[in-house]
């Protein structure tokens, strides 16, 4: 395989690096600070020409090969800016399953950075196991009236609109009863309560309790009992590593952690740096089967199991190395614990793979 740029790549790549250097150290990396500019950080990338460089033209994209958004990921993490924010699993259910009218009416917005959106999928009895979400949607003339409670909200407290999953039919089986929603946070009936991480972020995730909150119909995403189908086709893509930026983040912090040590390596360290490539390569392929027109589905399922294995071998690296001492190692190592929970257990993981992939217990 040759992964060399092509002269088009190689300009968007040199064009990347000139733009990284003149705002170097603007946006912060970490932390609180991070996620209360993330929204900025967006709207800056998208503004200079790198973000949304793989979706469609006609809501605000580029149509550009997915190479390019590996391009940008690749010398983020190089630069040491921000991660691109992760929003093309939400890109892609609206894509997939909304009307054209959705589509035209929230795309835009949402790929540019000027409306904020979060996900309310999760729930507290309800998590790797989804289909058993209990918040309902009941409908009233032109309205839905939504009550329950989501959990691990990324960006709640931001958030102009929530893409959210709502039972709205309890008398068929626990799939088929789920629909989809496109509803404003800025109304009464909501409620925002923060989560302190164990890292000490309070930024990230949040609690939303909806008593009452109104949603119109016609902001359902597809028919009544089509939420399940366009969940899966979100965490489908949420579980991808489907750019290189994580293996090339992660790739950085085992060189930085390898400079830092004297002598030999610790043996967490360096399985670290072995996982690290794997992961590198792997995505490598899965980036070349995108290219040649392959769609994954349930191999989602072997990413998301993959990148967890590498998250926390990197994890134990940087406990290895910086002790309990170092705030920013210990940090990684903190949010490394949550990867085999987050977008889906492992174990979760490991069920898909065995039925749908391998097709045991068929």
């Amino acid at each position: 395989m040759d992964f060399r740029d092509s002269p088009q790549e190689a300009e968007f790549r040199t064009r990347l690096r000139n733009w990284l250097a003149e705002i170097a150290g603007t946006f912060p990396t970490s932390g609180d600070e991070y996620w209360a500019k993330q929204g900025e950080w967006h709207r800056a990338l998208y503004e200079a020409g790198f973000f949304g460089t793989s979706w469609p033209e006609e809501f605000g994209g580029q149509n550009l090969p997915p190479v390019f958004d590996v391009i940008v990921d690749e010398e983020l993490a190089v630069a040491g800016a921000p991660p691109r924010p992760s929003l093309g699993y939400l890109v892609q259910g609206l894509g997939r399953h909304g009307s054209k009218e959705l589509q035209q009416r929230f795309l835009p917005g949402l790929i540019n950075g000027t409306e904020r959106w979060c996900q309310g999928f999760s729930e507290p009895g309800a998590g790797s196991d989804l289909a058993s979400l209990s918040t309902t949607a009941t409908r009233d003339g032109d309205n839905y009236i939504i009550h329950g409670h989501k959990i691990w909200t990324s960006y709640s407290d931001v958030a102009d609109w929530c893409l959210l999953l709502a039972r709205t039919d309890s008398t068929v089986a626990r799939h088929k009863g789920i629909s989809a929603f496109l509803i404003s946070m800025h109304q009464p009936g909501i409620e925002q309560r923060p989560l302190k991480m164990i890292s000490g972020v309070t930024k990230e995730f949040g609690q939303v309790l909806f008593d009452g909150a109104v949603v119109p119909a016609d902001q359902m995403v597809g028919e009544p009992g089509d939420g399940w189908k366009m969940a899966m086709t979100v965490v489908g893509h949420e579980r991808e590593p489907s750019t290189l930026g994580f293996a090339a983040r992660y790739g950085k912090l085992v060189r930085q952690m390898s400079a830092r040590v004297d002598g030999r390596n610790p043996d967490e360290l360096a399985w670290a740096a072995v996982e690290v490539e794997m992961l590198r390569l792997h995505v490598r392929r899965r980036l070349s089967e995108q290219l040649d027109g392959v769609v994954h589905g349930p191999d989602g399922s072997l990413d998301k199991l993959l990148m967890t294995w590498v998250d926390q071998a990197v994890g134990h690296a940087a406990l290895a190395v910086g002790g309990t001492d170092d705030t920013e190692l210990m940090g990684s190592y903190f949010y490394s614990r949550a990867q085999s929970v987050m977008g889906g257990t492992s174990q979760i993981q490991k069920n898909i793979i065995a039925s749908r992939i391998l097709g045991l217990g068929v």
